[in-house]
């Protein structure tokens, strides 16, 4: 059996919405993407190199944030690390509205219930199933208590407004911190445990 690895910037007020561009995602008009750019550092980015460099692994996106990452992360050839291992994981996209194939290589699509689909593969799964972005996606999962980790980097800003990863009436989790590291620019990489 996986464990269900969510690994996401938010800012202190937990917005998640559109942390690399500004055009990421304006739903609901919002204005502040790109917020998370301007924090990163030589700290972040080995960290996230030393969590990508098991190889290959499972992911999981919702539709957006696969169209998202589809849309760069393979046109990509300046020989980043990130592009090889994005490109070269199984990835799977729970999605109502996409249909096979899809387009970018070793992707799966979950069809049905997100939840039940997701169940059955971290039920069958022996690596780590990490999901990056899709916050409806984990919205479902953390409803069904799916969610056993958390790494999350939390930037030093305040919008105010966006969509939010822990919102209003969403699922009780209790969490325990098993590691914290303070980037140069004051981000903090949290690790946490489902308790």
């Amino acid at each position: 059996m996986s464990r269900i690895v969510v690994f996401n910037h938010l800012t202190l007020d937990g917005v998640m919405q559109a942390p690399a561009a500004p055009d990421e995602d304006t739903r609901d008009g919002f204005e502040h993407g790109g917020w998370a750019a301007p924090n990163n550092d030589e700290v972040m980015g080995k960290f996230i190199a030393e969590n990508m460099s098991g190889g290959p692994g499972l992911l999981l996106f919702g539709r957006r944030t696969y169209e998202h990452m589809y849309s760069f992360w393979p046109k990509q050839t300046d020989g980043n690390p990130f592009t090889e291992a994005l490109n070269h994981s199984q990835k799977y996209v729970a999605s109502t509205t996409l249909a096979e194939p899809l387009p970018w290589m070793n992707s799966t699509l979950l069809t049905g219930d997100a939840g039940d689909a997701v169940a059955a593969v971290k039920e069958r799964e022996d690596k780590d199933i990490v999901v990056l972005g899709s916050g409806e996606l984990l919205q479902s999962l953390m409803r069904r208590g799916l969610v056993d980790e958390y790494v999350l980097l939390i930037h030093p800003i305040v919008l105010g407004s966006g969509r939010r990863l822990f919102r209003d009436g969403g699922a009780f989790s209790k969490l325990k911190l098993v590691e914290s590291v303070t980037t140069t620019t004051g981000v903090v990489i949290a690790r946490y445990h489902s308790a």
